[in-house]
């Protein structure tokens, strides 16, 4: 249930970026941002719901702290700084420094994704078992 619905959302995320690289390729430098932007928001709010709720509610759960919860959120930190980079290169026409930070950034992204849905995912749906679905929606019910 967690599972699939965090995966599909790391897709889609994915999928932004992927359309703001092709952009930017193509030289449709204000495509790019745009897409890049969606990109960003929507990563950043898969963070939140994962930090505000997800994770909040695994640890209650099971009294684990310190775990993979606190290795995500501290991935997420480094992410998101790469991210501010990212944006920072595109606003400024950085062209070069957006690929090379966004390879950089990617390679920790597809990395962090592996662990959640191979490791941490399952734990949480295992965990949360029936109640899996109203975790689902509430993280619907998250404003983007």
């Amino acid at each position: 249930m967690i599972l699939e619905f965090m995966r599909d959302d790391h897709r889609a995320c994915d999928h932004y970026y992927t359309e703001a690289e092709n952009a930017l390729a193509a030289k449709k430098t204000e495509e790019a941002k745009e897409l890049f932007d969606l990109f960003y928001r929507a990563t950043n709010h898969h963070f939140d719901m994962e930090e505000r709720e997800l994770f909040i509610t695994f640890e209650k759960r099971t009294g684990m702290m310190g775990g993979p919860t606190q290795m995500m959120r501290y991935e997420h930190q480094q992410l998101r700084s790469l991210l501010e980079s990212m944006r920072l290169a595109l606003s400024e026409n950085r062209t070069d420094d957006f690929f090379g930070i966004g390879e950089s950034m990617m390679i920790m992204l597809q990395q962090h994704n592996m662990k959640e849905e191979q490791m941490l995912y399952p734990m949480i749906d295992r965990t949360l078992g029936s109640d899996g679905e109203l975790m689902v929606q509430t993280l619907k019910d998250m404003a983007r």
